[in-house]
C-alpha cells in the first residue's frame, strides 16, 4: 500500500489534479508528464531523425514485448491495434460458425462486442444475451446457455454501464469444459491490477491504453492463446499482418504465423510513443499498489454513498474501478458535479465515478459532500 507522501509524488505528474477532482478514467485516463514527454520524443525522431521508421519500428516491437510482460504473455501472443473494435473483428472473420453457431455474452458488454458477434449473423452465428438479475449476470445463466453448440464467449471483466465485476474463472471453466472459446474484455479494468492472461486461462484477451492504462485513444492490443494463432485466419487484414511484411508480394496472402496475423495497416506510431511512458508508469508503482489504492477508495465510497441513502447499480462488495450510482437526472447530476471542479461521466440513468492511483480520501469526501448537497437528483435507495 502507498503512504501518503507517495500518493502526492506521483499525483504531482498529472497536472489536471491541480484544480480537479478526476474520476473519469472510465472514459479517459488523466494526462500526465510522462505521456506528454512521449509526444515530444515522436516528434522529435519524426523532425530529425533520418530514418524515422527504423526508429519507429523498434519502438512498436519494444510496445509489443512491454505489453506481453504487463499480462504475463509471450511477444508472439500479442497484436498491435488502433481499437478493441478492431481486434475483436479481426477474430470474429476467423471463425468458423457452421459446427458450433452460439455466441454466449451478458446484457452488460460494451456495445462493441455485442455489434461486432450481430454482425456474423450472416455468417452463421447464432447471438444469445444474458439478462441480468440484480446487475449482475449470475453463473447459473452461464450455465444454462453455454454448451457442445457454443463457438465463444465474450466477456466483460468490468462492465462500462454497472461496474459489475464478472467471474471470468467460472465463466473460462463452463466454457472450456463444452469446448468453446472464451474472449475476455479488460478495458474497464487493465491498468488496475495485475494480470496474468495465462492463470486466467482466457482464449483470447482485449484491452486498449485510453482509460486505465493512462494513454491515449487509438492504441489497442489483442492477446490470442499460442496454441490458437495459426488456426485461425482473419479476412480482416492487411500488408502488416503478413509473414514478411517488406516482401511487397499483393499476389500472396501469407498471414504471419503470431499474433501479428490479427493486424491492419501501419501501426499507430505516435500513441505508441505516448503509451509506453505510461505502461512504464505504472509497472513502477506497481500494479498491487494500484489495486490496493483503488480498493481503499472505491470501499469508503461505497460507505460514504449507503449513508446518504443513494442507490448504486455496482455490488456493495465491489473493489473498483467502477461506482455507477442511480440518478435521476444523471447528466445533470454530472453538471453539476462538474462545476465543483468534479470530473465524472454518465450513462443512461447512472453517474459513473471511476478510481485510479491518483486519487485520495480527499477526493472521496469531496464528492459525497457534493452528492449529498444534490440528493434530490439521485435515486433513494
Amino acid at each position: 500500500m502507498l503512504n501518503d507522501e507517495q500518493i502526492w509524488k506521483l499525483r504531482s505528474h498529472f497536472p489536471i489534479l491541480r484544480d480537479k477532482i478526476y474520476l473519469y478514467s472510465c472514459s479517459q485516463g488523466a494526462l500526465s508528464g510522462a505521456v506528454e514527454a512521449g509526444m515530444r520524443d515522436y516528434a522529435e525522431s519524426w523532425r530529425n531523425s533520418p530514418a524515422p521508421w527504423d526508429e519507429w519500428v523498434g519502438a512498436y516491437e519494444r510496445m509489443r514485448s512491454e505489453f506481453a510482460r504487463f499480462i504475463n504473455a509471450q511477444p508472439d501472443e500479442i497484436a498491435i491495434l488502433t481499437s478493441a473494435s478492431a481486434g475483436i473483428s479481426a477474430i470474429a472473420s476467423a471463425l468458423d460458425f457452421r459446427p458450433r453457431s452460439k455466441v454466449i455474452m451478458g446484457e452488460y458488454e460494451f456495445p462493441t462486442m455485442g455489434h461486432v458477434w450481430l454482425a456474423q449473423q450472416p455468417h452463421g452465428a447464432q447471438v444469445e444475451f444474458l439478462n441480468g438479475v440484480g446487475n449482475a449476470i449470475p453463473i447459473e445463466s452461464y450455465e444454462r446457455a453455454i454448451d457442445r453448440q457454443t463457438c465463444i464467449v465474450p466477456v466483460t471483466q468490468v462492465s462500462f454501464l454497472n461496474g459489475f465485476r464478472s467471474n471470468v474463472a467460472a465463466v473460462t471453466r463452463i466454457a472450456h469444459a463444452n469446448g468453446a472459446l472464451v474472449f475476455l474484455d479488460g478495458y474497464q479494468d487493465c491498468g488496475t491490477r495485475p494480470i496474468d492472461v495465462k492463470a486466467l486461462d482466457v482464449d483470447f484477451f482485449v484491452t486498449g491504453t485510453l482509460k486505465y492504462l493512462l494513454g491515449p485513444p487509438g492504441l489497442a492490443f489483442l492477446y490470442v492463446r499460442r496454441e490458437l494463432i495459426e488456426s485461425l485466419t482473419p479476412t480482416v487484414t492487411s500488408w502488416m499482418a503478413q509473414r514478411d511484411v517488406f516482401k511487397f508480394d499483393a499476389k500472396t496472402l501469407d498471414p504471419a504465423p503470431a499474433a501479428r496475423r490479427f493486424e491492419g495497416g501501419s501501426p499507430p506510431i505516435p500513441n505508441i510513443y505516448m503509451a509506453r511512458p505510461a505502461l512504464d508508469f505504472l509497472t513502477q508503482i506497481g500494479l498491487e499498489n494500484v489495486a490496493a489504492q483503488i480498493e481503499s477508495l472505491t470501499r469508503g465510497f461505497l460507505a460514504g454513498v449507503r449513508d446518504l441513502g443513494i442507490q448504486t447499480k455496482t455490488p456493495t462488495s465491489s473493489v473498483g474501478p467502477l461506482v455507477v450510482l442511480r440518478c435521476m437526472d444523471s447528466a445533470e447530476v454530472i453538471a453539476r458535479l462538474a462545476r465543483r471542479g468534479i470530473v465524472a461521466s454518465a450513462r443512461h440513468d447512472g453517474a459513473r465515478f471511476s478510481f485510479h492511483v491518483y486519487n485520495t480520501a480527499a477526493d472521496v469526501q469531496a464528492t459525497l459532500a457534493a452528492l449529498e448537497d444534490n440528493l434530490a437528483l439521485m435515486a433513494r435507495a
